[in-house]
């Protein structure tokens, strides 16, 4: 009767001992889920601070370019006057990238579309009709 029994005991226990692995199993395959999840959103963090700090840089390059466009260039006339105006929108363009960075700039287009749908419609549908044309040949 007892060899009955330890038969008995070990066809419910290797059910158990299944069931068991597989909770273990479940577990860690949810943490290593969970860790992999982290590193995902670690290195996407990295890469939009890193294309922030590469938007401020340019900024900052187009804002000297404009200071240097402005001292190297001629003060008087025509040439003077576009010598200013180039300046000006280097400069401006510079500061808006060193301050906004890429995030911003997003938030910025995101607002714009919400504003004006309808144009924001047909420059998407212009744009794709350009690429396209481009791809062909």
């Amino acid at each position: 009767m007892n060899s009955t029994t330890n038969k008995k005991d070990q066809g419910n226990s290797n059910p158990e001992r299944a069931k068991e692995a597989a909770e273990s199993a479940g577990g860690r395959i949810k943490e290593i889920a969970s860790n992999v999840g982290q590193a995902v959103s670690k290195a996407a963090s990295t890469v939009g601070e890193k294309a922030d700090d590469a938007a401020a840089s340019v900024g900052s390059g187009m804002h000297s370019l404009g200071e240097k466009v402005r001292q190297k260039g001629p003060e008087k006339g025509v040439l003077g006057t576009v010598t200013g105006k180039v300046a000006d929108a280097l400069e401006g363009t510079g500061h808006y990238l060193e301050e906004k960075k890429l995030s911003g700039m997003a938030d910025d287009v995101t607002n714009l579309i919400r504003k004006n749908p309808i144009p924001a419609l047909l420059i998407g549908i212009g744009v794709g009709f350009l690429l396209s044309r481009m791809m062909r040949g």
